[in-house]
């Protein structure tokens, strides 16, 4: 079953109509259900200036109406909303929990920083961001645990069960789950999303070891030398955690 929008059996007389290629200005022929057209003078590939693409930010069924050819922009505004989505059940699953609610939107704050850098793939990212701890009160309540691989086991469970309900993609899901899954655990052939992901994981945790006094500046630095995987991170990193007075000062 189709859209009615989109069924031509719906279509009324001005179904096809011209429209001007902001490029050369000649006239493109279009049937109102093409996303676009190529212009037949200059190549260019025109958008449909009459078709409404704002139910393609929500709707879980887009590809099948427009195909994969939607506007660069509006793929970004439906990978922001998913962003936004995940986010929500996040904060929904933690319930009053506002450490951890605090902890994940911060790593994702510096993650949407760092894959920019990195030129990773920012709906894989972030999703992982948020996500990335989400298997914590499962460890707690099955094995009375935070170790790591406690959960990051449940993690993978609870994070696949969220993102099958938010109708995410297949691949997403396997990509986002894979760094879950082992997210304390770096390898010699992480990808740039893993990589960015845990650099992200690291600042906030630092961050948090420095504010209760568990990590001195000496220390401090130390480990941000040496404990990232991008430069972009390890950047960020000495931006967000060494400054003012407590910078400590590199060994001669």
């Amino acid at each position: 079953m189709k859209c009615p929008g989109q069924d031509p059996r719906f279509w009324k007389f001005d179904a096809i109509f011209d429209a001007v290629c902001p490029n050369c200005g000649s006239a493109v022929e279009f049937f109102k259900d093409e996303t676009r057209r190529k212009c037949p003078k200059c190549g260019h590939r025109v958008l449909n200036p009459k078709m409404d693409f704002g139910c393609a930010t929500h709707c879980k069924f887009a590809e099948v109406c427009f195909g994969e050819d939607l506007p660069p922009e509006l793929i970004q505004q439906k990978e922001n909303l998913f962003k936004d989505r995940v986010a929500v059940e996040m904060k929904l699953y933690f319930k009053q929990d506002f450490k951890r609610i605090g902890h994940a939107a911060k790593v994702a704050r510096y993650a949407e920083k760092l894959v920019l850098e990195e030129c990773g793939d920012p709906a894989v990212v972030l999703t992982a961001a948020y996500l990335h701890d989400i298997g914590l009160k499962e460890a707690e309540k099955k094995y009375g645990s935070r170790a790591a691989e406690h959960h990051e086991e449940e993690g993978v469970v609870v994070a696949r069960d969220l993102l099958e309900r938010l109708d995410a993609k297949e691949n997403l899901i396997e990509e986002v789950c894979g760094i879950i899954g082992r997210h304390h655990r770096p390898g010699n052939e992480d990808s740039v999303n893993f990589k960015v992901v845990y650099d992200a994981d690291r600042i906030v945790n630092l961050e948090e070891y420095a504010k209760k006094g568990e990590v001195g500046p000496e220390k401090l630095l130390e480990l941000i030398e040496s404990g990232f995987l991008t430069s972009s991170g390890r950047e960020l990193a000495r931006s967000v955690l060494l400054n003012g007075g407590n910078k400590p000062q590199a060994a001669e």
